[in-house]
């Protein structure tokens, strides 16, 4: 997966500002994973061999070093591991978000998954809270998980 840098604002669904962020580009190897995504399911990698459920993308387990893996929807639930707050701005896109968390979910399956909490108050962010997923669609195409209090 590559990122290609926001040149033209592209019209969110549903909103009258544009998405000026960075647009994940899927390559062969993301591209389950953005699918599932634009149908509003976060999927993740298993090994039909162990069980072993991974992220980010790898060609082989991680834990038997098998080739054979599928994709498999995750349950989109987890708790906040870790986050930061991004005072700077590094890319124009993120303005008018300023201060915006950077934040690690740990989800049921056991892996971590870097995102953002949404829909939520930075100062209301607190380690282990339970969080679900939500879906940002952003284009036609691509749609990005997110997360949000559970409840």
């Amino acid at each position: 997966m590559t990122i290609a840098p926001q040149t033209d604002s592209v019209e969110a669904p549903g909103e009258v500002e544009t998405y000026r962020k960075p647009i994940p580009v899927p390559d062969e190897a993301t591209r389950p994973f953005f699918e599932g995504a634009k149908r509003h399911e976060l999927m993740l990698q298993r090994c039909t061999v162990c069980g072993m459920t991974m992220w980010p993308v790898k060609p082989r387990c991680i834990d038997c070093f098998s080739a054979e893996l599928e994709w498999a929807r995750a349950s989109g639930r987890g708790t906040l591991y870790t986050f930061t707050l991004m005072h700077q701005l590094y890319d124009p896109g993120f303005a008018d978000e300023i201060p915006y968390n950077v934040s690690v979910v740990e989800l049921e399956e056991g892996v971590r998954f870097t995102t953002n909490v949404v829909d939520c108050p930075n100062a209301e962010l607190r380690i282990g809270m339970p969080l679900e997923v939500t879906f940002e669609d952003i284009t036609d195409e691509i749609s990005l998980p997110k997360f949000k209090p559970a409840g």
